[in-house]
């Protein structure tokens, strides 16, 4: 019986993704779900800042990150991925590795902020994940992290668990993150929920944080590192 290595499967997933996830990406980060993350990131972390995006893709992430004024390392398992993001030309002054978020090989107190997004439920430990965060975050450094909501398609992929199969994609749900993070030494300093157009025309402002999570495609926190 074969062995089932997370960050082996994690590559080779991403690795013959990765066509289909550059066709996309672009549109999530300029007017989709992720257009407002690097303006929520601006208003914790000063420009000229060095920020890791950890689990950057195809680098579309980084490369705004770059365009708003920060020095930026993008760090992927996939080597697919981490190509494309080379590639782009507005990506000249990114640095791109290979890594795991378990296991990104940086030094330690390195960065002044790290973003993850849909990235930390990819993992088959979030919380070493957590814990390698603040390994490579400097003292009171930022980490923005947007995790998948109860209502986002992509959740599917881990639906085989029910048959007891082996899936890279871990179903860690927002408060399950706040709480792991809250109890691991991070603090809340901000956060905003992205929802699907027929939940995005309900008053959901005027419901508990909870349920806003609940009704949520993506969620997303801005965590500061204590140490």
């Amino acid at each position: 019986m074969d062995i089932f290595e997370w960050e082996i499967e994690s590559e080779k997933h991403w690795d013959s993704r990765a066509a289909f996830w550059h066709s996309r990406s672009r549109g999530m980060w300029e007017t989709g779900s992720r257009k407002d993350i690097v303006p929520f990131i601006k208003q914790f972390v000063p420009a000229g800042s060095l920020v890791c995006d950890l689990g950057c893709g195809d680098g579309t992430g980084s490369e705004k990150l770059s365009e708003a004024g920060y020095d930026v390392t993008g760090i992927d398992v996939s080597e697919e991925m981490l190509e494309r993001a080379r590639q782009n030309p507005r990506n000249v002054h990114c640095t791109f590795n290979k890594g795991n978020l378990s296991d990104c090989e940086s030094p330690n107190n390195h960065f002044d902020a790290v973003m993850a997004i849909n990235s930390i439920e990819w993992t088959n430990q979030p919380y070493e994940s957590l814990k390698e965060i603040a390994r490579i975050l400097k003292p009171n450094g930022y980490v923005c992290i947007g995790i998948l909501g109860p209502t986002a398609g992509p959740r599917t992929n881990s639906f085989r668990r029910l048959y007891g199969e082996e899936v890279i994609c871990n179903t860690i749900m927002p408060w399950e993150l706040e709480r792991l993070a809250l109890e691991n030494g991070l603090r809340k300093a901000g956060e905003f929920g992205v929802f699907k157009k027929a939940a995005d025309e309900l008053p959901h402002g005027s419901l508990p944080a909870e349920l806003q999570q609940a009704l949520s495609f993506m969620w997303v926190f801005m965590f500061q590192v204590l140490k």
